[in-house]
């Protein structure tokens, strides 16, 4: 049985707009080799088409992973946050509820290149929610709480802890997601 965090391709496609502008908005962070850094630009501009209509699903997910490669790359945690932000991205043609992966590391990544400046991150959360179309809430509102079903990126793994956990929870509360744990 397919998760609900699957969310239908037109479904995905229009939340996947909106975790590339997640990505793109750290990728500056990122500071890995150019080849690496080449590898995140593509996933981004891949999503954004895919986002568009343009591109398969099928195709994005064999190429779903370049975030994690290009993370290996990062010279800081806050290079490899970025990485991981675009490459959640790149996955939401796979599983849409990556976006809010996307989001979440971007925020995560912003807190790693701004320790000690809670506000950056708060900011960087701010601008996630204000940049979202009134369709992307709409598509995000059917996504589980975290936590609520375990096939998938909001189960109880990487997503659910620190930074990560608390920033999905943040965006669900805001976009009225249903039954989100306070």
């Amino acid at each position: 049985m397919t998760s609900i965090q699957t969310l239908s391709d037109s479904d995905r496609r229009v939340i996947a707009r909106w975790a590339a502008a997640c990505a793109q908005r750290v990728l500056p962070l990122f500071d890995g080799d150019a080849d690496a850094r080449s590898l995140l630009e593509d996933a981004i501009v891949r999503t954004r088409a895919y986002s568009e209509g343009r591109g398969t699903a099928a195709e994005e997910i064999r190429k779903r992973l370049v975030g994690v490669k290009a993370a290996g790359a990062a010279m800081t945690p806050a290079g490899a946050a970025a990485a991981r932000a675009a490459g959640q991205a790149a996955a939401v043609a796979h599983m849409g509820a990556h976006a809010l992966g996307a989001a979440a590391y971007a925020a995560k990544a912003v807190s790693l290149a701004e320790p000690g400046r809670p506000e950056a991150v708060q900011a960087e959360i701010r601008w996630q929610l204000a940049d979202l179309s009134d369709g992307e809430r709409e598509v995000l509102r059917r996504l589980p709480p975290l936590g609520a079903d375990g096939a998938g990126p909001l189960g109880a793994g990487l997503l659910s802890r620190g930074i990560l956990g608390a920033t999905i929870q943040r965006i669900q509360a805001a976009v009225g997601s249903a039954s989100v744990p306070s």
